[in-house]
């Protein structure tokens, strides 16, 4: 009987480990029985305890459900796979455009070449950490973080990296500008100086509803009954590269709503509609019937930028502090709360899709509500004593 001991019989799918002839250790790990040919995969090192750390790694990752055998692709193939495949097909064209242009402008040149399965958060972390240093504002870097972050959650999907390598990095410090909304007295200032003007019913639809500067020209007459005094936003206007002005649908669901309109809003907004009759009589051939309730003087979309210039020459000759349209979002925001109204329901009012926009953005007036409701609980406790 032989004396010789025996070798360890391996378990099955443990893999093996052999030195190769340019001296490098080869481990290899079995991932599946295909048509009853084995599959494997092998890893590499210069010692054999390399190679098997590197192989019990892989089987700890299988075991855990990981996937590990992937597709060699660079971060710029898979780039420019998302942006055909997901973004393009499912979401606006402007953002469309604007996740392209992170992508042209930042990702690739700065990632591009690396193998999507091996990027790493230090990868991304000196991507940021340039871009900082190059000049790039703290938001535009942000959102370069942010763009990839998405990109990197869709290759989690498709099993093409084990971890979104961006998520696990720290996006630069951004100091988010103190809102200053209208106070109730400079609201009713500026409307009484928007009377009898050409948007007057658009700068009252925008306090009193916290409307989007896009959604409130993109508003169409189908959507608004004046009698059952209500207003869907189902429209958008954005401006697409090489198409202009067009509307298209919000970008979250719940930016489509449906929102009471107060009487305020359903008196201006008649007393629009007879200006825009007279408006269209003037017009005659040159009307574009388009269904906006503010349009041009001719019925085409009104460019942005010059209901932007208008407003402020409003505040400007009303001698309020300049803003932006979109700003009248704050004051709307701001006056609910005034009022009492839950903050779930602005949420919906303005359209948010997270509870933390809406609450970070208007801090400033749920920290008035909490002292208030430290007032009550003092009075209470001391009529109790």
């Amino acid at each position: 009987m032989s004396t010789m001991a025996r070798k360890p019989k391996r378990g099955q799918n443990e893999g093996g480990c052999y030195q190769r002839k340019d001296d490098r250790w080869e481990a290899t790990i079995t991932l599946a029985v295909v048509d009853g040919r084995p599959k494997r995969k092998s890893y590499y090192g210069k010692t054999k305890a390399a190679a098997m750390a590197a192989m019990r790694a892989a089987q700890r990752e299988r075991d855990a459900g990981l996937p590990i055998d992937i597709p060699r692709q660079t971060v710029g193939q898979f780039l420019d796979r998302w942006l055909a495949d997901v973004v393009e097909p499912k979401l606006a064209p402007k953002t469309h455009a604007s996740y392209a242009d992170i992508v042209r402008l930042h990702l690739k040149p700065e990632l591009g070449r690396h193998q999507l399965g091996k990027l790493g958060p230090q990868h991304v972390q000196e991507l940021l950490r340039a871009k900082s240093a190059a000049g790039l504002s703290p938001r535009t870097v942000q959102y370069v973080r942010a763009v990839l972050r998405v990109a990197l959650n869709r290759a989690l999907k498709w099993d093409l990296v084990h971890r979104n390598a961006a998520a696990l990095t720290d996006a630069p410090r951004l100091r988010r500008a103190e809102v200053k909304p209208l106070t109730p007295a400079e609201t009713r200032s500026l409307l009484e100086a928007a009377r009898g003007d050409r948007l007057e019913a658009l700068y009252t639809v925008a306090v009193a509803l916290g409307l989007r500067q896009g959604e409130a020209l993109g508003l169409c007459w189908e959507d608004v009954d004046l009698d059952g005094r209500r207003l869907r936003v189902r429209r958008a206007l954005q401006r697409v590269k090489g198409r202009g002005l067009v509307l298209k649908e919000p970008k979250t669901e719940r930016s489509r709503r449906t929102i009471a309109l107060p009487d305020a809003c359903v008196a201006a907004l008649r007393a629009h509609k007879v200006r825009q009759l007279e408006e269209r009589l003037v017009a005659g051939g040159r009307w574009r019937d388009m269904g906006l309730v503010f349009p041009s003087t001719i019925g085409t979309p009104l460019e942005p930028s010059n209901v932007t210039k208008r407003f402020q020459a409003l505040l400007e000759r009303s001698e309020l502090p300049r803003q932006r349209l979109h700003d009248l979002r704050h004051c709307a925001a701001s006056l609910l709360f005034a009022q009492k109204v839950p903050a779930r329901m602005v949420m919906e009012i303005l359209g948010h899709t997270q509870m933390a926009t809406t609450t970070d953005l208007y801090a400033h007036m749920m920290d008035q509500g909490r002292r208030e409701a430290a007032d009550l609980m003092d009075a209470i406790l001391s009529a109790g004593a």
